[in-house]
């Protein structure tokens, strides 16, 4: 049984430390791309639902309305509680950029189980452009991500556009942790899957599309029950014959957890949804894990100078990994030295999303149900 053990360790090991230097190899030609070329000026609406006045909002609103871009852009805001401390941030941004063209609702409106959805859809009867572009409001963009994702959006045949994103800690050693998980496993595993045709992303860091495209799959209604709103997007984009675009660059996510339950609170929810949503996926992500099995195989082998080399050619390969990402835009320093911590935290969270239980999503608890639909509790 220990040498059974200790093969199936050493093979996940060897076999993920593969998949490490294979997504440190994609990560690098995705650096590589060249942008698309805009063609004619569209006006965009940049569609914000917020809740809570999450650390640094103002700046990450701001970042989307500090655009080189020819065209008229106009970024709609909304809240359902007239308390909610995100209007201050917008009562900020306002004065910091008072040329810009940003709109505020309040509406107390529930359309489904999903709030943000809910959020956008009271939102959405503001917007004034044929272009529009939801996005979360713990993102940061470049003064080029307008016309990059235009740009994008007019090539022939695509409905939709989303982006990767790299994680941005504003915070302390917790905010770094969960910036990290976003570098060395997310990003990475999203161009594996894309490359191998086994992913078909589509992000709430980006959603952008015409309102042609939006009423042909139903409209923002369509999703008021789905929590993976932004996967149900794409996919309803792809079944009706057009194509969801990646956009050829990386924005920010910006990571402010002060505790290592507000971590394990958010990557367990979004672990859930993932596993939800592509189950065969999620359950074959296990070889993304390879340094917990290497370490697994050291007291198998009666720490055999084998298993310790293998333990060693393991760090070295993901190590690699975010020493590439690092060349992205959007984010800080991967933080290389926690890569370890990070692996086996992943690894624990990747155990944890298999046991039952309910989701908490922005302070507050949801159930879901087999088909990602979800009802507060």
């Amino acid at each position: 049984m220990t040498s059974c053990l200790w093969l199936v360790c050493t093979l996940l090991a060897v076999i993920g430390s593969a998949y490490a230097v294979l997504a440190a190899f994609l990560v690098a030609r995705f650096a590589r791309q060249p942008k698309s070329i805009l063609g004619r000026t569209e006006d965009v609406t940049l569609i914000k639902p917020l809740y809570g006045a999450e650390p640094g909002l103002a700046g990450s609103l701001a970042s989307f309305l500090r655009q080189d871009y020819p065209g008229a852009i106009q970024m709609v805001c909304g809240v359902h509680d007239a308390a909610d401390p995100a209007i201050d941030a917008v009562r900020e941004l306002k004065e910091a950029l008072p040329g810009a063209d940003v709109e505020f609702t309040v509406s107390a409106r529930k359309s489904g189980g999903n709030p943000k959805i809910s959020n956008v859809l009271n939102i959405f009867p503001r917007a004034r452009h044929d272009v529009l572009i939801l996005s979360d409001s713990d993102m940061r963009v470049e003064p080029n991500y307008v016309r990059d994702v235009v740009a994008t959006l007019q090539k022939p045949g695509v409905g939709l556009v989303t982006c990767l994103y790299r994680g941005c800690a504003i915070g302390g050693f917790w905010s770094r942790l969960a910036a990290a998980a976003v570098d060395q496993h997310f990003l990475p595993s999203v161009l594996v899957g894309v490359q191998f045709g086994l992913a078909k992303p589509c992000f709430g860091s980006t959603i952008a599309t015409r309102r042609s495209t939006l009423a042909r799959i139903g409209g923002f209604e369509a999703f008021a029950n789905t929590l993976a709103d932004d996967y149900a997007m794409g996919d309803a984009v792809r079944r009706s014959g057009l194509k969801v675009a990646i956009a050829p660059f990386t924005i920010g996510h910006t990571f402010a957890e002060k505790t290592f339950r507000e971590l394990l609170a958010h990557e367990l929810r979004w672990a859930r949804t993932i596993r939800l949503v592509d189950p065969v996926g999620y359950a074959g992500s296990v070889v993304t894990h390879p340094l917990p099995f290497a370490l697994a195989a050291l007291p198998l082998s009666g720490f055999n100078a084998i298993a310790w080399a293998i333990l060693a050619g393991t760090l070295a390969c993901r190590l690699f990994v975010p020493l590439q990402v690092e060349r992205l835009p959007g984010g800080g320093k991967s933080s290389v030295l926690l890569t370890p911590l990070r692996d086996m935290l992943s690894f624990a969270i990747f155990i944890a999303s298999y046991v039952p239980g309910a989701v908490n999503w922005r302070g507050r608890r949801y159930s879901v149900g087999a088909d990602g639909t979800v009802r507060p509790i």
